[in-house]
């Protein structure tokens, strides 16, 4: 097991590493100059851009400008932000809870709604709960976000007035507002936003799991279980969906980057001041150091997930160990 965990715990280092490479070279190569919309309003003089250039290091070639970076890495330092004129890790530290909250919602929702409902079809091959839940999954998994995201800002948000349609919190409240009334606040923003994700994400849990377990129940240790007079709640969770969980185990691998970048569309469109609408602010502006602290620790979540979903597999199934 100890052999087993370190080399794969090397080839996730090493897939990082090659991962900040590529995206560090590759949006240095990306036309377009990051200093331009400095000077949209009015032009800059000559001077004042290069000295800007200078401060941060746009003057120097990749090489020096991956050095540079690195250094500043090692010490936790991603840099400046262009358009923000501040460390990129503390505009980052100040949108993670807003995305921690969204994603990690998201992801309960998902993992719990998801199984259940997939399990549950899978036991109701046929019926009409089956096909019903099938029709909808389909829809759900097939529909944008960011259309959905839309649809439902305009129709709950603003034209029923049921929810807020964007922002996280009242402004109206502020800081000093009683602790209950903001949590309660917030949780009306998050509503529209978490459903619209979940929407999606719920969809493609259910088919994945309906899948699995459906294979599951006809291997021939669930006939002996059956045989043996265990009761079908029994059968369900403590023999068949053990085995079924595998697929569903990788899906959650793949969707753990939630935690870290909530959906940047749909951040955008409910205006979730979270990392992912930071994301586009630095796209939009070419902002390197803001867009090269988000990617990384996109990055990291990403090569990071795929490491717990394999020691997960690793502890469920021995052979893993062994492979």
């Amino acid at each position: 097991m100890r052999r087993w965990l370190l080399r794969r715990t090397a080839q996730a280092v090493v897939t990082l590493a090659i991962a900040l490479v590529l995206i560090f070279v590759l949006m240095r190569l990306a036309p377009g100059d990051p200093l331009a919309r400095l000077s949209e309003d009015r032009p800059l003089p000559a001077a004042q851009v290069a000295a800007l250039r200078a401060r941060f290091g746009l003057d120097r070639s990749i090489r020096e400008q991956f050095g540079t970076f690195i250094g500043g890495l090692a010490r936790g330092d991603l840099g400046i932000s262009i358009e923000y004129g501040r460390p990129v890790t503390s505009l980052m530290a100040e949108r993670l809870p807003a995305t921690l909250l969204l994603g990690g919602t998201v992801l309960l929702l998902n993992f719990t709604a998801g199984v259940w409902l997939g399990v549950g079809q899978a036991k109701r091959r046929g019926g009409a709960v089956d096909r019903s839940l099938t029709v909808l999954s389909l829809a759900g998994y097939a529909m944008p976000s960011f259309w959905l995201g839309l649809v439902l800002a305009w129709l709950v948000g603003v034209k029923w007035h049921l929810l807020p349609a964007a922002g996280m919190e009242d402004p109206l409240l502020g800081p000093a507002g009683r602790p209950l009334a903001r949590a309660a606040d917030i949780g009306r923003h998050l509503i529209l936003p978490a459903l619209t994700l979940s929407v999606v994400s719920i969809a493609a849990t259910m088919r994945y799991q309906r899948t699995a377990m459906l294979e599951v129940l006809r291997l021939p240790y669930i006939v002996t279980a059956r045989a043996k007079g265990l009761g079908e709640r029994a059968v369900t969770w403590h023999h068949a969906w053990r085995n079924a969980f595998f697929p569903v185990l990788t899906l959650f691998g793949l969707w753990l980057p939630l935690l870290v970048t909530g959906s940047v569309f749909v951040e955008s469109v409910f205006a979730w001041p979270g990392l992912g609408s930071l994301a586009v602010t630095a796209v939009g502006y070419r902002d390197y150091p803001l867009l090269m602290g988000t990617s990384l620790l996109v990055a990291v979540v990403v090569v990071c997930g795929s490491l717990l979903t394999d020691l997960a597999y690793a502890v469920l199934d021995p052979r893993v160990r062994l492979s």
